[in-house]
């Protein structure tokens, strides 16, 4: 029965997506071809709205290629109109949802207005002065609509040209309660989310790569999602990725998008052909300057299951944890730090989110989308630490302070629209810290 639910829910979501696309492309269809009407040489104007036919034929067929060659996984990657596309289609849909809305608060409008003039008596008094709050309305909500409108395209470009490649190194610093004095100051570099296609080009992978690695840190990790579908390059993804450089080795784990794209065992192998570890559901001992730490990593975590109750989180990971050295788990998904954090685990990486992509603050208050999915958008977050090495130490004052920690990756690339607007890319260097 859940399951139905949840296979119909996917469906009318679906349904109600490509209906929308339907409709925001007629209404820009529309809106050029009457502007092409008005064009007063008839030459110019058929050859206008010709161009509008083939512009038109030309999405269409490129769109339904896109579907079919992704199902069929025959699609080259870097398609130069895929970008393209996606910037139109994104800012073309937002921006015919503000539109309507203004529309929809006028149409509320004038209907109250009518309600409240028709009650009233003095309703006939002076149709000059009921003329010049017409006029004045009909321009505020034009000049709303109009507005509305722009923004999301003129957002949408910035967000494409200006944010979605202006990798951001963001050092941060976490205190790790028991912290063996060896690791105090051990360097993490971090990586996640790439995406590799054609939104995130092979080039760009390869200066990330680079920036990551003037940092010096002295382990590198990468937490997920090389790619977005079977279509898109893996190997050339895990290839960049092998030009990491740390003491203690590079390792990772599979995110969501490896299982859409049925690419998590050929991801280990890739990994393991370039001398690098993708931990699925494993651990391993690294020892830096005599002292040892516990990594683990583990596939992508799902928050509900096939008949769409809630998922219980690392199921079978509680043999991993080691009680008597610092565990730092990797898992792709931020939604496993609670359960992480009650089994004794003092540092998550996760990444998942991408920010949000998107960041709007108003009045102080920052909204995003992944608000929606998870508590944990972006940065570092903690909670209490349960069932750690601290109990072996039988350290009361420790126990009463002690945290588990995760911090979430923003992100390289972007999936749906190929932008970032206030949430840049990131590559993070991590600092140990005995707390």
């Amino acid at each position: 029965m859940f399951y139905n639910l949840v296979f119909l829910s996917g469906v009318l979501a679906i349904i109600a997506g490509l209906s929308l696309a339907f409709l925001s492309q007629r209404y820009w269809f529309a809106r050029a071809w009457r502007f092409a009407g008005r064009i007063q040489q008839p030459s110019l104007r058929s050859g206008m709205r010709a161009a509008l036919l083939s512009l038109l034929v030309i999405i269409a067929l490129i769109a339904a290629s896109a579907i079919v060659g992704n199902w069929r996984g025959t699609i080259s990657p870097g398609h130069w109109w895929a970008p393209v596309l996606g910037l139109w289609l994104s800012s073309s849909i937002f921006s015919y949802l503000f539109i309507k809305l203004i529309a929809g608060a006028d149409w509320l409008w004038r209907r109250l207005r009518s309600a409240f003039s028709s009650a009233s008596p003095a309703s006939s008094a002076s149709s000059i002065g009921t003329e010049t709050v017409n006029h004045s309305r009909r321009y505020f909500f034009q000049a709303a609509g109009v507005f509305a409108g722009a923004v999301p395209f003129v957002s949408a470009t910035y967000g494409f040209i200006g944010e979605r490649l202006r990798f951001e190194v963001r050092e941060v610093e976490i205190p790790i309660a028991n912290l063996p004095p060896a690791l105090d100051g051990l360097r993490i570099t971090q990586l996640s989310d790439i995406h590799i296609g054609s939104y995130m080009p092979v080039a760009q992978v390869r200066r990330a790569v680079g920036m990551a690695n003037e940092l010096r840190g002295d382990l590198a990790v990468v937490t997920g999602d090389f790619v977005t579908g079977r279509t898109d390059p893996l190997e050339d993804c895990i290839t960049e990725l092998s030009r990491l450089r740390a003491p203690l080795g590079v390792w990772g784990c599979n995110g969501n998008h490896e299982i859409y794209a049925r690419a998590e065992t050929e991801a280990a192998a890739l990994f393991n052909r370039f001398g690098m570890k993708l931990l699925r559901h494993e651990n391993a001992e690294l020892t830096w300057k005599g002292s040892a730490l516990n990594l683990i990593g583990v596939d992508y975590q799902r928050d509900r299951t096939r008949d769409g109750s809630r998922a219980p989180m690392l199921v079978g990971v509680e043999p991993l944890v080691r009680r008597d050295v610092p565990n730092i788990l990797l898992s792709h998904n931020p939604n496993s730090f609670p359960r992480a954090a009650e089994l004794g685990i003092e540092l998550s990486l996760a990444g998942h989110t991408h920010g949000g992509q998107v960041r709007v603050e108003i009045l102080d208050h920052r909204w995003s989308p992944a608000q929606f999915y998870t508590p944990y958008v972006a940065g570092l977050y903690r909670r209490p630490l349960l069932n750690s090495s601290l109990l072996a130490e039988a350290d009361v004052a420790a126990l009463q302070h002690a945290s588990s920690s995760i911090y979430v990756n923003r992100g390289l690339g972007t999936i749906g629209a190929p932008v970032r607007l206030g949430v840049p890319p990131e590559i993070t260097l991590l600092t140990l810290r005995r707390a």
